[in-house]
């Protein structure tokens, strides 16, 4: 069986460039959508060689952007069937992020029929004024509309995101209004300000009370609702969960495929010696993806397996089991990290059940900082 168990697909396009977005992110002009399907054809093969993938080996695929329900209809089932032929797609979970302005019934009867058993609707929030902050170009009537129409047609696994910690956001009324028209997953994701976005440089903040606040109304409105956290960030319906995600967060290996694409492989083919694990790949932008150029490459050891697994998989209700840690790094992970969980054990932060950690109900406000001792 393969190793590599899940794949996502970026999507460049965009119908707008939000100002908190800091994603490689294009408006769609000329050709350029065509030149980007024959690319992924190129890429996909590309990456089905190199690590000598079985064409039905995946478990979970994602389409992220951008925007994919800003491709056209033929273009879409063009994605489709490139995926599917190189990489397989029947029996996956296979996630699209829509935004609410491509949402037609037509449309989704499409997701349906290519094999999609996921949506993941991008509201926000059904706020006007929160979403004309955001830079968003649909209002809060669209966004919920577009929400009850995937509902409805009762053919997927349905996902909202919001934005929490917005300035002047009612964030309870955010989660309430999504939370009770009935999804199956909802991600409340506390706004970030990244260097180089419009944000950064119009010098907008992110109070941190509000921050704890939205974490924990995010909480308990989910659980009013029937949607458990299960991460961090992610709340759902038992079963719900999206298993691309947790994917990354248990720390297995992914593909990236499409311009700015991040990947996360094992060794395969390109081992160099036993200290490597596996590789770290980031493709590049679209116009020089588009003529081969080849993706920056960073060598895992098993030090970094470890690392990351805690940082990641610390976000999980779960917890990270370091047995399987150790597996995965070909090195006893209790010796790398054993010093550092056993002090925060006892600081509260943490709990150990024989080879799972996981944080308490004390340190979940200081899950960043608790993630960070294992970097």
């Amino acid at each position: 069986m393969s190793p590599v168990r899940h794949a996502y697909v970026h999507v460049p396009f965009c119908p707008t460039i939000c100002p908190f977005c800091d994603f490689h992110v294009l408006e769609r002009r000329g050709g350029v959508v065509a030149d980007y399907l024959r690319g992924l054809d190129r890429d996909a093969a590309e990456t089905v060689e190199r690590l000598g993938l079985p064409a039905d080996g995946l478990e979970t695929i994602y389409l992220g952007g951008g925007t994919p329900s800003h491709l056209r209809d033929a273009e879409l089932g063009r994605l489709v069937e490139i995926i599917r032929r190189r990489l397989g797609w029947a029996g996956s979970e296979a996630t699209i992020e829509v935004h609410p302005s491509t949402v037609s019934r037509s449309r989704v009867q499409l997701w349906a029929e290519l094999g999609f058993t996921r949506v993941s609707v991008g509201l926000q929030s059904t706020d006007d004024e929160v979403l004309r902050f955001l830079g968003r170009p649909h209002d809060a009537a669209t966004g919920l509309a577009a929400l009850d129409l995937v509902l409805e047609a009762g053919l997927f696994e349905v996902s909202a995101d919001l934005i929490t910690a917005v300035p002047r956001q009612d964030v309870e009324a955010d989660l309430r209004a999504v939370a009770g028209r009935g999804v199956d997953h909802l991600s409340a994701y506390t706004l970030t300000i990244e260097p180089g976005t419009p944000f950064a440089r119009d010098g907008v903040e992110v109070d941190a009370e509000m921050e704890r606040l939205a974490l924990r109304l995010a909480g308990e409105v989910g659980t009013e609702f029937g949607l458990a956290r299960y991460e961090v960030s992610n709340h759902a319906r038992p079963g719900a969960e999206s298993d691309h995600n947790l994917g990354y967060w248990r720390n297995r290996w992914y593909l990236g495929l499409g311009p700015s694409a991040a990947a996360y492989e094992p060794a395969g083919r390109d081992q160099d010696d036993g200290s490597v694990r596996g590789w770290r790949r980031t493709q590049p932008v679209l116009a020089k993806w588009l003529v081969g150029e080849p993706a920056e490459r960073l060598a895992v050891t098993g030090r970094d397996v470890v690392a990351e697994g805690m940082l990641v998989g610390l976000r999980l209700a779960e917890g990270v089991d370091v047995a399987g840690l150790s597996a995965q790094a070909g090195l006893d992970a209790w010796q790398v990290v054993g010093d550092e969980v056993d002090g925060l054990v006892a600081r509260g932060w943490l709990e150990r059940n024989g080879s799972v950690v996981r944080v308490t109900e004390e340190g979940f406000p200081f899950l960043d900082q608790v993630a960070e001792r294992f970097v």
